[in-house]
């Protein structure tokens, strides 16, 4: 388990493939998160529609319950995408889940309301949630392998940061620009009838995506080393592809999944209560406007994506742990210090200051993770161990926005449960991060 077989040399990729194997997958991961937060941006006006109760916070709550189902269905998609990934291929498994998270996103925009339906239509509503986390489960297989292992070593933290963190910003800002002009369009009332839908609507842009895009990347040539690596053991006669990810191979990197799990469990919950969670903070606690919102939002998408890259790049500068460690200490800090400010200030342009810091610090955590977990599985592993990693790490830094909103209660209560539990998720990135190895990469 400490290191993998000698590798045959390489299929050469052009420059021009390389930069579209860590696009696309930054853009595949966009969308996939693009999809997840068109609920966040819509959370008060689904709680009303799906989620109706006597109690803000309590519907608030039922919201932020199925946003987390569609987290806990992650892992599953991830070890069976993970799982055909490593068998057929990294860009046959992007198709596949773009695709399918695209259509059930949309579908969700078709749903009757309670109102109308009654008790069915949350029913509904949490089956089409269950279904999308197989398939946003499936994009992590494709999207965290692709790009990194395309690129040279000395430049895979860049990657890191480009797809993970960037295409996140990306998915935030495309959604903070589609929420501004959706709400510019249906103004007031007419939001909760119909802007909400055509908000699900836009989903089926990974879909086009997924079809027509993805389908034309070129493979991964750490993945095409393996399969022509197995074909020539076989004698080279028309070997099938080898079965990288049989169940028992994961079971060997248990302790290096938990590993994983906890910092991306630690690096996720903070990117969800920072950036994932401004949208209810600032409409609950700091009452912004809808087009002030978004305009907010969207500036602060594109600090996320500055800062991801920059995180990404400075571990491959000064390495891995002391880059993450220093996160760590970062978000420790300042996250609690700036939900404090945001929680004191009625003035816009500081609401707005304090969620741009809020939303680039918020994802200093996150934005290595990518090629940390890639760095601990090889290849025959990649997919289905970073996924399942991945994804159960996500899933419950995931539920960290319902915990937050329960252990709240009431709106105000909001600014202190955010302080006491993104100190948490940092302290527990910490811990992790002293586990790290410093040198053992097994994508060497």
């Amino acid at each position: 388990m400490e290191s993998s077989p000698a590798a045959p040399a390489l299929p050469a990729l052009t420059q021009r493939q390389v930069v579209a194997a860590i696009a696309f997958s930054g853009i595949g991961w966009a969308f996939d998160l693009f999809d997840l937060f068109i609920l966040l941006y819509v959370a008060p006006i689904l709680a009303k529609v799906f989620f109706p109760s006597g109690q803000q916070m309590l519907s608030i709550a039922g919201v932020y319950a199925a946003f987390t189902a569609t987290l806990v269905m992650r892992p599953l998609g991830g070890y069976l995408f993970g799982r055909y990934a490593d068998r057929h291929g990294r860009r046959r498994a992007m198709v596949v889940a773009a695709t399918g998270v695209g259509i059930s996103t949309a579908l969700m925009g078709t749903l009757p309301t309670v109102a109308m339906i009654g008790v069915a239509a949350t029913l509904l509503f949490l089956a089409l949630r269950l279904i999308q986390g197989v398939f946003m489960g499936g994009m992590v297989a494709s999207t965290h392998t692709l790009g990194t292992e395309s690129i040279a070593p000395r430049w895979r933290g860049l990657a890191s940061g480009i797809i993970s963190g960037g295409g996140s910003g990306v998915g935030k800002l495309f959604a903070s620009l589609v929420f501004l002009l959706v709400s510019a369009i249906f103004r007031g009332p007419a939001f909760a009838v119909w802007g909400w839908r055509v908000m699900f609507f836009t989903g089926l842009i990974s879909s086009f995506l997924g079809l027509f895009v993805f389908s034309r990347l070129h493979e991964s040539p750490l993945w095409e080393a393996l399969q022509k690596g197995a074909k020539e053991a076989k004698g080279g006669r028309g070997a099938a592809p080898a079965p990288a990810t049989e169940a028992p191979r994961l079971g060997h990197y248990l302790s290096i999944i938990f590993l994983c799990i906890l910092l991306t469990t630690a690096g996720g919950g903070l990117s969800y209560l920072t950036s994932g969670y401004l949208p209810t903070f600032m409409k609950l606690v700091d009452h912004v406007a809808p087009t002030d919102l978004g305009v907010i939002l969207s500036i602060a998408a594109i600090a996320v994506i500055a800062s991801s890259v920059l995180a990404g790049y400075l571990t491959d500068r000064i390495g891995r742990r002391p880059a993450m460690a220093l996160y760590g200490l970062v978000s420790l800090v300042a996250i609690p210090w700036l939900y404090h400010g945001l929680s004191m200030t009625g003035d816009l342009r500081l609401i707005g200051l304090y969620a741009v810091l809020l939303s680039g610090v918020g994802t200093f955590c996150y934005a290595p993770l990518l090629i940390v977990l890639n760095e601990r599985f090889p290849t025959a592993l990649r997919s289905s161990g970073t996924a399942v990693s991945w994804n159960i790490g996500f899933a419950l830094g995931g539920s960290m926005p319902v915990v937050v909103s329960l252990f709240a209660r009431l709106s105000a209560d909001l600014s202190l449960a955010l302080m006491c539990a993104t100190g948490l998720l940092a302290a527990i990135y910490l811990a992790g991060v002293y586990f790290v190895p410093a040198h053992r990469n097994l994508m060497a």
